[in-house]
Protein backbone atom coordinates (compact mmCIF):
# COMPACT_ATOMS: atom_id res chain seq x y z
CA UNK A 1 0.00 0.00 0.00
CA UNK A 2 2.97 2.36 0.53
CA UNK A 3 3.22 2.94 -3.25
CA UNK A 4 -0.50 3.70 -3.66
CA UNK A 5 -2.32 6.94 -3.07
CA UNK A 6 -4.40 6.39 0.01
CA UNK A 7 -6.30 8.09 2.81
CA UNK A 8 -5.19 7.87 6.42
CA UNK A 9 -8.13 8.03 8.82
CA UNK A 10 -7.17 9.10 12.33
CA UNK A 11 -9.30 9.38 15.44
CA UNK A 12 -8.45 12.88 16.68
CA UNK A 13 -10.97 13.27 19.49
CA UNK A 14 -13.32 11.06 21.49
CA UNK A 15 -15.82 11.45 24.29
CA UNK A 16 -18.00 8.91 26.04
CA UNK A 17 -17.90 5.23 25.12
CA UNK A 18 -16.02 4.62 21.85
CA UNK A 19 -14.58 1.48 20.21
CA UNK A 20 -11.02 2.87 19.94
CA UNK A 21 -9.05 5.73 21.49
CA UNK A 22 -7.74 8.98 20.01
CA UNK A 23 -4.61 8.45 17.91
CA UNK A 24 -5.83 5.17 16.38
CA UNK A 25 -5.44 5.10 12.58
CA UNK A 26 -6.32 3.06 9.54
CA UNK A 27 -5.33 3.46 5.89
CA UNK A 28 -7.68 3.08 2.92
CA UNK A 29 -6.74 2.81 -0.75
CA UNK A 30 -8.97 2.06 -3.71
CA UNK A 31 -8.34 -1.69 -3.35
CA UNK A 32 -7.54 -2.45 0.29
CA UNK A 33 -7.53 -1.29 3.91
CA UNK A 34 -5.01 -1.65 6.72
CA UNK A 35 -5.70 -1.28 10.41
CA UNK A 36 -8.96 -0.56 12.19
CA UNK A 37 -10.61 2.33 13.99
CA UNK A 38 -13.03 0.05 15.78
CA UNK A 39 -15.18 -1.79 13.29
CA UNK A 40 -18.93 -1.61 12.94
CA UNK A 41 -20.80 1.15 11.13
CA UNK A 42 -18.23 3.81 12.09
CA UNK A 43 -15.46 2.04 10.20
CA UNK A 44 -17.79 1.16 7.32
CA UNK A 45 -18.85 4.82 6.93
CA UNK A 46 -15.29 6.13 7.32
CA UNK A 47 -14.04 3.73 4.64
CA UNK A 48 -16.78 4.87 2.27
CA UNK A 49 -15.86 8.54 2.87
CA UNK A 50 -12.18 7.78 2.19
CA UNK A 51 -12.99 6.00 -1.07
CA UNK A 52 -15.21 8.90 -2.13
CA UNK A 53 -12.33 11.29 -1.42
CA UNK A 54 -9.95 9.20 -3.51
CA UNK A 55 -12.38 9.21 -6.42
CA UNK A 56 -12.90 12.98 -6.17
CA UNK A 57 -9.24 13.84 -5.58
CA UNK A 58 -9.88 15.40 -2.15
CA UNK A 59 -6.90 15.72 0.17
CA UNK A 60 -8.40 16.50 3.59
CA UNK A 61 -11.65 16.23 5.48
CA UNK A 62 -12.88 16.04 9.05
CA UNK A 63 -16.07 14.42 10.29
CA UNK A 64 -17.65 14.00 13.71
CA UNK A 65 -20.01 11.14 14.48
CA UNK A 66 -22.40 10.65 17.39
CA UNK A 67 -22.25 6.88 17.41
CA UNK A 68 -25.64 6.23 18.90
CA UNK A 69 -27.84 8.69 16.97
CA UNK A 70 -26.02 8.89 13.62
CA UNK A 71 -24.69 5.33 13.29
CA UNK A 72 -26.89 3.31 15.68
CA UNK A 73 -23.84 1.87 17.47
CA UNK A 74 -24.52 0.75 21.02
CA UNK A 75 -21.40 2.39 22.53
CA UNK A 76 -23.01 5.77 21.88
CA UNK A 77 -19.98 8.04 22.29
CA UNK A 78 -18.66 10.82 20.06
CA UNK A 79 -15.77 10.42 17.61
CA UNK A 80 -14.00 12.97 15.40
CA UNK A 81 -12.08 11.60 12.42
CA UNK A 82 -9.44 13.29 10.28
CA UNK A 83 -9.03 12.14 6.66
CA UNK A 84 -5.70 12.91 4.95
CA UNK A 85 -4.52 11.88 1.49
CA UNK A 86 -0.97 10.69 0.87
CA UNK A 87 1.17 7.59 0.30
CA UNK A 88 0.67 6.30 3.80
CA UNK A 89 1.95 3.19 5.47
CA UNK A 90 0.55 1.94 8.74
CA UNK A 91 3.14 1.20 11.39
CA UNK A 92 2.70 -1.79 13.64
CA UNK A 93 1.32 -0.89 17.07
CA UNK A 94 4.01 -0.49 19.73
CA UNK A 95 4.78 -3.62 21.69
CA UNK A 96 3.26 -3.85 25.16
CA UNK A 97 4.60 -5.70 28.14
CA UNK A 98 7.69 -7.86 28.53
CA UNK A 99 9.08 -9.79 25.54
CA UNK A 100 7.68 -13.19 24.62
CA UNK A 101 10.29 -15.87 23.89
CA UNK A 102 9.22 -18.78 21.71
CA UNK A 103 11.53 -21.80 21.65
CA UNK A 104 10.79 -24.13 18.73
CA UNK A 105 9.30 -23.45 15.31
CA UNK A 106 7.73 -26.77 14.45
CA UNK A 107 4.12 -26.97 13.28
CA UNK A 108 2.72 -25.67 16.57
CA UNK A 109 5.50 -23.14 17.11
CA UNK A 110 4.99 -21.65 13.66
CA UNK A 111 1.24 -21.44 14.30
CA UNK A 112 1.91 -19.64 17.59
CA UNK A 113 4.32 -17.22 15.88
CA UNK A 114 1.73 -16.46 13.18
CA UNK A 115 -0.96 -15.86 15.81
CA UNK A 116 1.26 -13.35 17.61
CA UNK A 117 2.27 -11.52 14.39
CA UNK A 118 -0.55 -8.91 14.25
CA UNK A 119 -0.55 -8.31 18.00
CA UNK A 120 1.24 -5.51 19.88
CA UNK A 121 3.85 -7.79 21.44
CA UNK A 122 7.61 -8.24 21.15
CA UNK A 123 8.13 -11.84 20.00
CA UNK A 124 11.59 -13.42 19.84
CA UNK A 125 11.94 -16.90 18.34
CA UNK A 126 14.65 -19.54 18.72
CA UNK A 127 15.24 -22.86 16.93
CA UNK A 128 18.52 -24.71 16.44
CA UNK A 129 17.49 -25.88 12.96
CA UNK A 130 18.85 -23.52 10.28
CA UNK A 131 15.88 -24.00 7.95
CA UNK A 132 13.44 -22.56 10.52
CA UNK A 133 14.71 -18.96 10.12
CA UNK A 134 14.34 -18.13 13.80
CA UNK A 135 15.71 -14.97 15.39
CA UNK A 136 18.17 -17.13 17.37
CA UNK A 137 19.73 -20.48 16.44
CA UNK A 138 20.94 -21.11 19.99
CA UNK A 139 17.88 -21.55 22.23
CA UNK A 140 19.92 -22.16 25.39
CA UNK A 141 21.93 -18.98 24.85
CA UNK A 142 18.75 -16.97 24.40
CA UNK A 143 17.31 -18.42 27.61
CA UNK A 144 20.40 -17.26 29.49
CA UNK A 145 20.34 -13.65 28.22
CA UNK A 146 16.57 -13.07 28.00
CA UNK A 147 15.23 -9.99 29.74
CA UNK A 148 13.91 -10.41 33.27
CA UNK A 149 10.14 -10.69 33.46
CA UNK A 150 9.78 -12.26 30.02
CA UNK A 151 7.20 -14.83 28.97
CA UNK A 152 8.75 -18.10 27.76
CA UNK A 153 7.03 -20.72 25.61
CA UNK A 154 8.96 -23.99 25.25
CA UNK A 155 7.94 -26.27 22.37
CA UNK A 156 11.08 -27.57 20.66
CA UNK A 157 11.50 -30.81 18.71
CA UNK A 158 13.73 -32.31 21.43
CA UNK A 159 12.56 -33.24 24.95
CA UNK A 160 16.15 -33.03 26.18
CA UNK A 161 16.36 -29.44 24.93
CA UNK A 162 12.98 -28.69 26.49
CA UNK A 163 14.28 -29.91 29.84
CA UNK A 164 17.50 -27.92 29.56
CA UNK A 165 15.49 -24.78 28.81
CA UNK A 166 13.28 -25.42 31.83
CA UNK A 167 16.37 -25.83 34.02
CA UNK A 168 17.85 -22.52 32.85
CA UNK A 169 14.66 -20.48 32.99
CA UNK A 170 13.37 -21.80 36.30
CA UNK A 171 16.86 -21.56 37.76
CA UNK A 172 17.00 -17.86 36.89
CA UNK A 173 13.99 -17.11 39.09
CA UNK A 174 13.15 -13.86 37.28
CA UNK A 175 10.87 -15.02 34.46
CA UNK A 176 7.32 -13.76 34.29
CA UNK A 177 6.06 -17.04 32.88
CA UNK A 178 7.56 -20.38 31.83
CA UNK A 179 5.21 -22.53 29.78
CA UNK A 180 5.97 -26.00 28.42
CA UNK A 181 3.88 -27.69 25.75
CA UNK A 182 3.03 -31.27 26.59
CA UNK A 183 0.77 -33.72 28.36
CA UNK A 184 0.27 -34.22 32.08
CA UNK A 185 2.58 -37.22 31.91
CA UNK A 186 5.31 -35.05 30.39
CA UNK A 187 4.74 -32.55 33.18
CA UNK A 188 5.11 -35.27 35.83
CA UNK A 189 8.32 -36.55 34.26
CA UNK A 190 9.83 -33.07 33.95
CA UNK A 191 8.89 -32.13 37.53
CA UNK A 192 10.63 -35.26 38.79
CA UNK A 193 13.74 -34.50 36.76
CA UNK A 194 13.83 -30.86 37.82
CA UNK A 195 13.53 -31.75 41.48
CA UNK A 196 16.39 -34.20 41.03
CA UNK A 197 18.44 -31.18 39.93
CA UNK A 198 17.27 -29.22 43.03
CA UNK A 199 15.23 -26.86 40.82
CA UNK A 200 11.85 -25.71 42.11
CA UNK A 201 9.28 -26.63 39.41
CA UNK A 202 6.29 -24.83 40.93
CA UNK A 203 6.48 -21.95 38.44
CA UNK A 204 6.39 -24.26 35.43
CA UNK A 205 3.09 -24.22 33.53
CA UNK A 206 2.38 -27.47 31.69
CA UNK A 207 0.15 -28.11 29.80
CA UNK A 208 -0.15 -24.61 28.37
CA UNK A 209 -3.16 -22.81 26.91
CA UNK A 210 -6.56 -21.94 28.27
CA UNK A 211 -8.29 -24.84 30.02
CA UNK A 212 -11.36 -26.14 28.28
CA UNK A 213 -10.21 -25.37 24.74
CA UNK A 214 -10.22 -28.72 22.95
CA UNK A 215 -8.49 -29.66 19.72
CA UNK A 216 -4.98 -30.76 18.77
CA UNK A 217 -4.73 -28.80 15.53
CA UNK A 218 -1.76 -26.36 15.59
CA UNK A 219 -4.00 -23.34 14.95
CA UNK A 220 -6.33 -24.30 17.83
CA UNK A 221 -3.41 -24.83 20.20
CA UNK A 222 -1.90 -21.52 19.08
CA UNK A 223 -5.13 -19.60 19.74
CA UNK A 224 -5.35 -21.10 23.22
CA UNK A 225 -1.70 -20.40 24.05
CA UNK A 226 -1.76 -16.82 22.77
CA UNK A 227 -4.96 -16.11 24.72
CA UNK A 228 -3.36 -17.42 27.90
CA UNK A 229 -0.27 -15.25 27.47
CA UNK A 230 -2.38 -12.15 26.77
CA UNK A 231 -4.46 -12.80 29.90
CA UNK A 232 -1.31 -13.16 31.98
CA UNK A 233 0.11 -9.95 30.49
CA UNK A 234 -3.08 -8.06 31.32
CA UNK A 235 -3.11 -9.44 34.86
CA UNK A 236 0.51 -8.40 35.41
CA UNK A 237 -0.14 -4.94 33.96
CA UNK A 238 -3.13 -4.46 36.26
CA UNK A 239 -1.09 -5.63 39.26
CA UNK A 240 1.75 -3.24 38.40
CA UNK A 241 -0.75 -0.39 38.00
CA UNK A 242 -2.28 -1.12 41.42
CA UNK A 243 1.15 -1.29 43.04
CA UNK A 244 2.11 2.03 41.45
CA UNK A 245 -1.06 3.67 42.76
CA UNK A 246 -0.35 2.29 46.25
CA UNK A 247 3.17 3.78 46.19
CA UNK A 248 1.87 7.15 45.05
CA UNK A 249 -0.99 7.35 47.55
Amino acid sequence: MSELRSIRITITETSGSTPRDAGTSMVVSECETLGSIGGGRLEWRATAIAQEMLAAGQTHAEHTFILGTSLQQCCGGRVTLSFDAGTWTLNSPPARGAPIYLYGLGHVGEAVARAFTPLPVHLITADDRADRHADWQAPLDLARVAEPGGYHLIMTHDHGLDLALCEILLGRGDCGYVGLIGSRSKRARFISQLRAQSIDPTRLTCPIGLPGVSGKEPAVIAASVVAEVLLRQSANENLESCEKKDRCS
